[in-house]
């Protein structure tokens, strides 16, 4: 499906990505764990394509140089040199971290602004699942994005993803500041999607405790590079992941 190898991202001089190689195969829900600053938002943005919009904004207002290096493979395809709209057209399809839904439009309306991609049958059966898997949507239909909790604007954030009609979809933190029972809604329905949908998905969090049962492979980020990955079980039986990702 996905095959990174070799990413470095420089912002000035500071090092964001160091040599990181990734992959996600079809199907596979692959976690990137790693504290703050690891590199985990530089890594999805990079992935997306939105790395190279920051970098020619900077250039336009004179700030600082992004430089990056390194390949992209996606279904057996270089795509490093893409734009995102590109990349999104092909079925890569990032759900931000912090949600950055449009707080000034309705539930519908987020929904409708994320399905352009979508023919008007896809967005029909798409809007439908989604409201089947967060039901509490189905409710607040007409309420503005700002009104919504942490929670459900969560909800809305994937399921505007979602409409995009992603083949893989890049979920940034999504458990960032949510209580521990909405977390588990979202981890839950995240396992369903990839499992109904039949999508692949990367998804990045600080700490591995939530979503660790549900991923198939996970990297672990430190100052920018990948220091450790393997499996669920690899990982869970790591002391050192343990202590640094479970608390534990």
């Amino acid at each position: 499906m996905l095959e990174a190898s070799g990413l470095m991202v420089f912002y000035e001089n500071m090092l964001a990505l160091n040599n990181v190689n990734i992959y996600c195969g079809e199907n596979q829900i692959v976690g990137v764990f790693g504290a703050n600053s690891a590199g985990k938002s530089t890594l999805m943005y990079t992935l997306s394509g939105i790395i190279e919009d920051i970098r020619k904004k900077e250039e336009m207002a004179g700030g600082e140089r992004v430089n990056i290096l390194g390949e992209i493979q996606y279904l057996g395809q270089d795509i490093t040199g893409l734009k995102p709209s590109q990349r999104a057209k092909k079925g890569i399809v990032l759900c931000p971290e912090r949600r950055r839904i449009f707080k000034e439009c309705n539930v519908m309306e987020n929904l409708r602004i994320g399905g352009y991609l979508a023919s008007s049958s896809q967005a029909k059966n798409t809007m439908d699942y989604i409201f089947k898997t967060f039901p509490a949507l189905e409710k607040l239909k007409k309420r503005v994005g700002g009104f919504l909790s942490g929670g459900e604007q969560q909800m809305l954030a994937i399921g505007r993803a979602l409409m995009a009609q992603p083949k893989l979809l890049l979920l940034d933190e999504p458990l960032l500041g949510l209580s521990p029972l909405v977390q588990a809604v979202l981890v839950r329905a995240t396992k369903e999607i990839r499992e109904e949908k039949g999508l692949s998905i990367i998804i990045t969090e600080q700490y591995a405790r939530p979503v660790l049962p549900i991923v198939d492979y996970a990297f672990v980020l430190e100052n920018g590079a990948a220091v450790m990955e393997g499996d669920r079980e690899e990982l869970m039986n790591n002391p050192d992941v343990r202590s640094a990702y479970f608390g534990v």
